[in-house]
Order: C-alpha cells, then structure tokens, then sequence
C-alpha cells in the first residue's frame, strides 16, 4: 500500500503478521516509518503541495512501472454526453505521450449494473491495470476514461462522487452549448446505424473528408411537437450532473470552446498537470454546413424555436467560418 507522510511517499508492506498494512494516520505510519518497516519510495519535494491530494503513484500487480514507478499520476474521468465531441476530445489526450484514457468503458452492461461493478471497475482503470489501445501504463502521467451521462453515474452519483474525492479523481464535464446541433448528430449517428452508409459499415466517427461528405448527406426529420421538451431535458441532464459533482475538483468544458478557443487544450493539459504539448486528432468534423441545410424541416424547427430560449441555436454555429 502506497501512502504519503510529508514530502515523502511510503510503501507499507504486509510482512505476514498484520503489522503496518493497516496504517492509515500519519502517527501510526510513522511508527512504522520508525521501525524500519515501511520503506521510503518517493520523494515530493518538487511537487507543489496543493498538488499532491490529486497525485497518485500505482503499485500494478501485473508488471513493473520500472524508473517511472516515482511518476505521479492523475487520476480524471470524462463525464459527456453521446455527440458532444467526447470522442474526439479523447483522441486529442490521446495524443499526449503521458495521457492515457481509455474509451467508454461504461458502454458494457455488466460493468455498470450494480455499484460494486462499478466501483471494481474504477479500480482496475486508476491501478493502471486496464487493457487498452490508448494504455501508456509505464510512463503515464494522467490516466481516465469517458463517461456517459446516461450510463449509471447519475444513478449512483453518490457513491461515485465519494469515490471520486477519496481517490483524489479530476473531473472533466465536456458538453455542447449548441443543443440543436447535438441532436442533428444524435439522430445522423442513429440512422446511420441502421442505414450503414459507408460501404456496408456504421461509422460514429470518420478520419477523411469524403466520408464525412458521405454521412453528411442525410438530413433528419426533427419532431417539433417534442423539440423544446427534449432540449430542455438534456439541458436539465447537464445542469444535475454539474449539481451532483459539484464538490470535486473540476473544470467545465465546451465542444465549440475546444474548437474556437486554442488556449482550452492547453488548460486541460495544465489541469491535468502534464506538460504543454500540441495535440492532434485525424478525426474529421461531419457537420459543417449551416443548420438551415442539415435539418429537412428547417422551417418547422426554425419556428418552434423562433422567440424561445433556444432561439440562440438557429444562429450559433461550433465551426469557425
């Protein structure tokens, strides 16, 4: 067991007779320390003090983190919702060579039906013992995964939130501002599904412009009788997820932000205590024309928001021009 006493980190050992493996205050891991049987790992002196509650140093069971086991990890999770450019953000970390994040790893049912599952599951992730394409486990410096709304961690947002501030985990909120463009997706992802443009095969995200042209083609039939109903309930979502996860350490970013603004990767980056690097991703946006040429019932929709509090959405774009 890893602990931290001052500047110092400490591994507690368990010798066989229940001695030190249940420290857990800093009186009795300095008796252990004293003892000689708690041996110094780590030193801290270079890491700022408000910094060392978010920073962690893995013991993997299954291999060796080598001259890296001294590197500090952040633990983060991304909490989004389906279409709010998650997936795209998470190639860009990706591309960090000291960030690691691991998908949506919530998108299977056993890990997420019931809180033990859950929580089992988190551990694996933050032991860096999760299996992945993205996984740097040796050398990484910040380690998370994406986490959909809408995949339990509403429903157990208690246990999770302590879990969250027990492990010292960060928490990335990335959603869309434009609500309407994100539904136009929602839906152009669901008939795609079915329709499999692009040669016989679904694609939630493409890496070249012809494909992007492709399944940009297809214009969805929005629901007007229904539109502010549901604009307002994923509105209301995100305003109860900011409510609920409000007492961890977090930072709040927006789709259009992170494309219009070059200053908000580099602040991830700063809060993810990585050093700066420019960060790329071979994904290729899908929807880029003008609203009035995505939607089939421009009208219709351009009506029922007209003098609404979505209104701002008929004329906001998340594309620079």
């Amino acid at each position: 067991m890893m602990v931290r006493l001052g500047l110092s980190l400490y591994e507690i050992p368990d010798n066989g007779q229940g001695e030190c493996i249940f420290a857990q205050d800093v009186k009795e891991i300095t008796k252990c320390a004293a003892a000689g049987k708690a041996e110094r790992q780590c030193d801290m002196r270079d890491i700022p003090r408000e910094q060392t509650l978010s920073l962690h140093f893995p013991r993997p069971k299954t291999y060796n983190r080598g001259e890296c086991a001294c590197t500090p990890v952040q633990f983060f999770v991304i909490l989004s919702m389906q279409r709010s450019g998650s997936g795209w953000f998470e190639t860009l970390l990706n591309s960090h060579p000291n960030i690691s994040s691991n998908g949506e790893i919530f998108s299977v049912k056993q890990r997420k039906s019931n809180i033990s599952s859950i929580l089992t599951t988190l551990d694996t992730v933050y032991s860096l013992e999760w299996n992945s394409s993205s996984a740097k486990n040796e050398c990484v410096s910040a380690v998370g995964f994406k986490w959909m709304l809408n995949q339990a961690v509403m429903v157990y947002h208690r246990q999770i939130v302590n879990y969250f501030n027990w492990k010292g985990v960060s928490v990335i909120f990335l959603f869309r501002r434009n609500l309407l463009q994100r539904l136009i997706s929602v839906l152009a992802n669901a008939y795609d599904r079915d329709a499999k443009q692009l040669n016989g095969t679904h694609k939630s995200h493409v890496h070249t412009r012809e494909e992007a042209e492709v399944l940009a083609q297809y214009k969805p039939m929005l629901n007007v009788s229904v539109l502010i109903r549901d604009l307002s309930n994923v509105e209301r979502m995100m305003e109860d997820s900011l409510q609920h996860f409000k007492s961890t350490r977090h930072i709040i970013l927006y789709y259009e932000d992170l494309i219009n603004n070059h200053r908000a990767l580099a602040d991830v980056q700063e809060f993810l205590s990585v050093p700066i690097r420019r960060l790329e991703s071979r994904q290729v946006k899908i929807h880029t024309r003008p609203l009035s040429q995505q939607i089939e019932n421009w009208e219709d929709v351009f009506n029922t928001l007209k003098g609404t509090q979505y209104e701002n959405f008929l004329h906001h774009t998340d594309y620079l021009t």
